[in-house]
């Protein structure tokens, strides 16, 4: 059984198509996906059909709960809420329903996933550090637990200690536990400016981080017609 881990996707298209496209290639049987489908980018109601139509298990990330609700933007970043506003428009009452649906935590077979932390997954807090790590590994109850919102792949161990750092691919060794930010499929923010997913093989015990090229000038020109903000566009070149 080999698991395709996507994160999010922000309504980048032409990324999600590269990613599943690989996943095919790789051999992947099953699909779980982290949250924040929607937001910053300009086919939003595209990538969320597609998700749907996959039938995976997805949580909820903070971009989900914003675009599917009415709630005051006041305070936000400009460029985010402005993104916020034109996805809204975007999606239909059905949508935003299916959004505001999700969970904030899913357990599927051995391993569990959560969007931002497991000790408070609707407070959106981010995990950069091992002591934010250590906190979510208080509430983790499988050996196993996938996370997103950062866009930065890192994976976090906890043995007698909590450790961390970037990985390419590792094995799950037995009497420890993981905490794996598995990236971003279509907003990378860790300097890499690519598509990024992760692969879960059961079977093998080993988690693989995949970093994908893309059209990111077709993303990028969609952005720009949509009139949504051009710092949108540009970020995506450098990955930030």
């Amino acid at each position: 059984m080999k698991y395709a881990i996507i994160a999010d996707i922000h309504a980048n298209l032409e990324a999600l198509q590269t990613v599943l496209e690989d996943t095919k290639a790789q051999g992947c049987t099953h699909y779980a996906c982290l949250g924040d489908v929607v937001g910053y980018n300009a086919n939003p109601k595209e990538c969320l059909d597609i998700v749907r139509a996959m039938n995976m298990p997805v949580v909820k990330g903070n971009h989900d709960e914003y675009c599917s609700s009415e709630t005051d933007l006041e305070g936000f970043n400009p460029h985010a809420a402005e993104a916020i506003n034109w996805t809204r428009d975007k999606l239909s009452l059905e949508d935003r329903q299916w959004l505001r649906d999700l969970k904030y935590i899913r357990l599927l077979a051995n391993f569990t996933l959560v969007h931002a932390t497991l000790d408070g997954p609707q407070r959106w807090g981010y995990v950069f550090d091992k002591l934010a790590a250590a906190a979510s590994f208080t509430y983790q109850n499988t050996s196993v637990c996938f996370f997103g919102h950062t866009h930065v792949p890192v994976a976090f161990i906890r043995d007698t200690m909590v450790r961390g750092g970037t990985y390419s691919k590792f094995k799950v060794e037995p009497g420890r536990k993981y905490f794996v930010n598995v990236g971003s499929v279509g907003q990378s923010r860790d300097g890499v400016p690519k598509a990024t997913y992760v692969i879960y093989d059961m079977v093998e015990g080993s988690i693989e981080l995949r970093r994908l090229d893309y059209d990111m000038a077709t993303t990028q020109r969609k952005i720009l017609e949509a009139g949504l903000p051009p710092r949108l566009a540009e970020r995506l070149t450098y990955g930030k």
